[in-house]
């Protein structure tokens, strides 16, 4: 009875008849837990390398947006451009036409000035002939005034070689140098673009116009 009532005694951790332990209790009393040593080394990789993805990616977005505003700002210019030649051929369109009828007006003017005011009144039929040409010159600069064709202002003008077509020199001391003193033939702008330079004659040995101007200055001061 006395045997029946006894417990058998835990398992020993000593390999029967030696006082050493097991290998495997060495190994759980040397590293508690197994392997959770190598956890926090693991959870730095990690971490590392999560970083270098974010890194990775911001970088990448940098790129996507640089490219995408180089590109909007590309197709804005290209835009721009479109809008500015379609801009020029609706206000330059009738260049050529509108230069082709700057001959019509020069012959109207001929024509006038081939008929003098005195020949005039001394025939009736010539008198009424200029009065129908002065009509329709008046009505063809209309015309081209209307789509934006206007006649160079030269005479008595300082001499712009923009503007101006020098073909002779003048000797004139009462005009400053420079000075458009007579026109040979109109020119004319569309839509501050030269159409035709005005051929023009240019005064010489007057006085310079910047003396001339510093002379009114001082007139007017006093």
């Amino acid at each position: 009875m006395q045997q029946e009532n006894e417990r058998p005694d835990a398992p020993s951790s000593q390999a029967p008849g030696t006082g050493e332990e097991t290998p495997v209790a060495a190994a759980t009393a040397g590293d508690p837990g197994g392997e959770a040593l190598d956890a926090p080394e693991t959870a730095g990789d990690a971490a590392d390398e999560t970083a270098r993805r974010l890194e990775a990616l911001s970088a990448e977005n940098r790129k996507l947006k640089e490219d995408y505003l180089r590109a909007l700002a590309e197709a804005e210019n290209a835009r721009r451009m479109a809008d500015k030649r379609i801009e020029d051929n609706n206000k330059y369109a009738l260049q050529g036409f509108a230069r082709a009828l700057l001959g019509v007006a020069d012959n109207l003017s001929r024509a006038l000035m081939a008929a003098p005011e005195t020949t005039r009144q001394e025939n009736e039929t010539l008198r009424t002939l200029a009065v129908g040409v002065e009509m329709t010159a008046r009505e063809l600069e209309a015309v081209l005034t209307k789509h934006a064709v206007r006649r160079v202002e030269a005479l008595n003008q300082p001499f712009d070689p923009n503007l101006h077509q020098a073909v002779q020199e003048l000797e004139d001391v009462t005009v400053p140098t420079g000075t458009v003193v007579q026109v040979y033939q109109d020119g004319y702008v569309l839509n501050e673009r030269l159409l035709r330079p005005a051929m023009v004659v240019v005064s010489r040995g007057g006085p310079r116009r910047e003396e001339v101007s510093a002379n009114e200055a001082v007139d007017r001061t006093i």
